[in-house]
């Protein structure tokens, strides 16, 4: 197993008690469409965690966490709303390796570096079982969508196109 994709099971198990099986993919979940076709399931069961820069107002510079199933498109200008910013901009990839500790394209829902405010696509509730990134742009782990959201300590609202 990737280091980083074990990192993450051991910090899902300790900071949050939860067990996940981590798998493992050759040809990569970097997309929500490469991971649901490497997992077998349907594009819109796959969690897509995306980390967003507010731009103005009270939190100027801060980030949040959007959870989205990958059949929609995250839309900044609701995130901005939502989080009383004048504008939402998608996070510059180093800094949010620097905020969450991960890196673009595996950015796991849940074992952050620091908390941040996280929103959950309620989409992702029609399915029993959804996927998310787990540290590497080659792993993903399985989850039920309201365990998911508890864990992450998500708001649901529909925040997409």
């Amino acid at each position: 197993m990737h280091p980083r994709a074990a990192e993450f099971e051991e910090l899902a198990a300790e900071r949050h008690g939860v067990d996940v099986d981590v798998l493992e993919f050759d040809a990569g979940t970097e997309t929500a469409a490469a991971a649901a076709d490497a997992v077998g399931c349907e594009t819109g069961a796959v969690a897509s965690t995306i980390v967003v820069s507010l731009v103005g107002g009270d939190r100027e510079g801060a980030h949040v966490a959007a959870i989205t199933s990958g059949a929609n498109r995250l839309d900044l200008d609701a995130v901005a709303d939502f989080f009383e910013a004048d504008a939402a901009e998608m996070g510059d990839p180093e800094r949010v390796r620097e905020v969450v500790g991960w890196s673009i394209g595996g950015v796991p829902p849940i074992g952050h570096d620091a908390a941040l405010p996280t929103v959950f696509d309620p989409t992702l509730a029609e399915y029993d079982t959804v996927y998310a990134a787990a540290g590497t742009p080659s792993a993903v782990f399985a989850i039920g969508p309201d365990a998911l959201a508890d864990l992450a300590d998500a708001t649901v609202v529909d925040l997409t196109e």
